[in-house]
C-alpha cells in the first residue's frame, strides 16, 4: 500500500503576518502588505518598495549572541519552523529522531551577510572578515540549524532552485516519505534579499515594479499595468509526515499532499518558455501523479508574480492544461499582498493553499482593476470567496526554467472496514 503524506504543522513569517493565523487572516481581508523600504537609503535605486517582515524579535527563539551570529534569511527560517514544529508537537526530543528530516530552500541564501563582509574586506582587510561568514552565507543552513535545534537527524539538506525552492523542497519531502526514506520532514523555504546588492541587479534586469507612489498596488499580477515583481521576504515551513505515523501521535492533520511535479523549461534564463511549456509539463505530471483530472482542483494558487511575461504565460499554461475545466476552477495570486519571497514563495503559497482547503476560503488578487486581454481567466479579483476546496494546486516558477506545481487534498481519514 502506498504511504500517505499529510500536513501537520505550519509556521509562516510573512510581509503580512507573523504566524500562520495572521498570515492567513491578511490574506483573506486582502490586505498589502507592501511599503517602502525602510532597511536601506533607496535614493539612487528605481524601485524603492518591497514586502518586509516587521515587528519580529530573533531574540525571543534565539540568543541575542547567536543572532547576531546568524543571518536574516537563516533567523526567518527557524521562527517560522519554530511556530510549525511546536503545531506538530515535534518540539520535544523524538526517540526517532533518525526517522525526521530537514529540507529547506533558498534561492539566494544569505546575501545580506555577503554584503557586510565584504564591505568589511574591502575597507578594513581579510583579517576583519567574520568567521561566521561562511556558515551565516550558505543556503545549507537554514535546514542545519533547524535539524540542531530539534535533534532531527534524517535526511537534511537545503534545495537551491530560484523561486521554486520552497516547493522543490516541499516536493522532496513528500517523495522521500512516500517512498519510505524517512516518516516525517519539516520542510520549506526562507528568502531575506531586502538588500543593495540584490536591488541593484534585479533593477539592473527591469523586473521589479517602480510603482513607487502607491506601493500597495504595486503588486498586481493578471492586471494590463502590471509592471515588474515585488520584493519580499520571509520563510513558510511544513511539517509532512506519513500519515500512520502523524496518526499514531495523535496529531492535528491540516490536509494531505497528493501529487508533485516538476519540470525545465531548457530556454532562457529568466523568462518563461511560450505558452508555458514547462509548467503545462510540470502541472500535467502533479495531476498524473494524484490520479486526478484537471476538473478535480477546486483552486489554484498562482506563481503570479506581476511581470509581464509570466501571468501572460502561466494563464496560457493553465488554459491548456485544464481545457474547458478552466471555467470551474478558482485562480489567485498571494503574492499580490506579499510580495515575491523567491525561494519562500512557494512554501508560503504552499500553506495558503492549505488553509484554503481547510478553512473553505480562496484568497483574493488584489489590485486586479483593468484586466490583460492575454490573461483572460478567473483570479479571485479584490475579494475572498466562500468556496469549499477539495483539491488545491500550487504552482511555483523559477529563473532557469525550474518549475514546481504541488497538489494539496481534504484529509480524509481511511474507511474502517466492518
Amino acid at each position: 500500500m502506498s504511504r500517505r503524506v499529510v500536513i501537520t504543522g505550519l509556521g509562516v513569517v510573512s510581509p503580512v503576518g507573523n504566524s500562520v493565523d495572521t498570515f492567513w487572516k491578511a490574506l483573506c481581508a486582502g490586505k498589502s502588505g507592501i511599503g517602502l523600504i525602510t532597511s536601506f537609503d533607496t535614493t539612487d535605486f528605481p524601485s524603492k518598495i518591497a514586502g518586509e517582515v516587521h515587528d519580529i524579535d530573533f531574540t525571543q527563539f534565539v540568543e541575542a549572541k547567536e543572532a547576531r551570529r546568524t543571518d536574516r534569511a537563516i533567523l526567518l527560517g527557524m521562527v517560522a519552523a519554530h511556530e510549525a514544529v511546536k503545531r506538530a508537537g515535534f518540539d520535544t526530543p523524538q526517540a526517532d529522531a533518525e526517522r525526521i528530516g530537514t529540507i529547506i530552500g533558498s534561492g539566494i541564501g544569505g546575501l545580506s551577510t555577503l554584503e557586510t563582509e565584504h564591505t568589511k574586506l574591502i575597507e578594513r582587510g581579510p583579517s576583519r572578515v567574520s568567521p561566521f561568514l561562511i556558515p551565516m552565507m550558505i543556503p545549507d543552513m537554514p535546514a542545519g540549524r533547524v535539524s540542531m535545534e530539534y535533534g532531527f537527524k534524517g535526511p537534511n539538506y537545503a534545495l537551491v532552485s530560484a523561486c521554486a525552492s520552497g516547493a522543490h523542497s516541499i516536493g522532496d519531502a513528500f517523495m522521500m516519505i512516500k517512498c519510505g526514506m524517512a516518516d516525517a520532514i519539516v520542510a520549506g523555504g526562507t528568502e531575506a534579499v531586502i538588500t543593495p546588492m540584490a536591488f541593484a541587479g534585479f533593477c539592473s534586469m527591469k523586473a521589479l515594479s517602480t510603482r513607487n507612489d502607491t506601493p500597495e498596488k504595486a503588486s498586481s499580477p493578471f492586471d494590463v499595468k502590471r509592471d515588474g515583481f515585488v520584493m519580499g521576504e520571509g520563510a513558510g515551513i511544513l511539517v509532512l509526515e506519513e500519515l500512520d505515523h502523524a496518526i499514531a501521535r495523535g496529531a492535528t492533520i491540516y490536509g494531505e499532499i497528493v501529487g508533485y511535479g516538476a519540470s525545465g523549461d531548457a530556454h532562457h534564463l529568466s523568462a518563461p518558455a511560450p505558452e508555458g511549456a514547462g509548467a503545462q509539463i510540470a502541472m500535467k505530471m502533479a495531476l498524473s501523479s494524484a490520479g486526478l483530472q484537471p476538473s478535480d482542483i477546486d483552486y489554484i494558487n498562482a506563481h503570479g508574480t506581476s511581470t509581464p511575461l509570466n501571468d501572460k504565460f502561466e494563464s496560457c499554461a493553465i488554459r491548456h492544461v485544464f481545457g474547458e475545466a478552466v471555467a470551474e476552477v478558482a485562480i489567485s495570486s498571494t503574492k499580490s499582498m506579499t510580495g515575491h519571497l523567491l525561494g519562500a514563495s512557494g512554501a508560503i503559497e504552499c500553506i495558503a493553499s492549505a488553509l484554503a482547503i481547510t478553512d473553505g476560503w480562496v484568497p483574493p488578487t488584489i489590485n486586479y482593476e483593468d484586466p490583460d486581454p492575454e490573461c483572460d481567466l478567473e483570479y479571485t479579483p479584490n475579494t475572498s470567496i466562500k468556496k469549499t476546496v477539495r483539491y488545491a494546486m500550487s504552482n511555483s516558477f523559477g529563473f532557469g526554467g525550474h518549475n514546481a506545481c504541488l497538489i494539496l487534498g481534504k484529509y480524509e481519514a481511511p474507511q474502517v472496514a466492518g
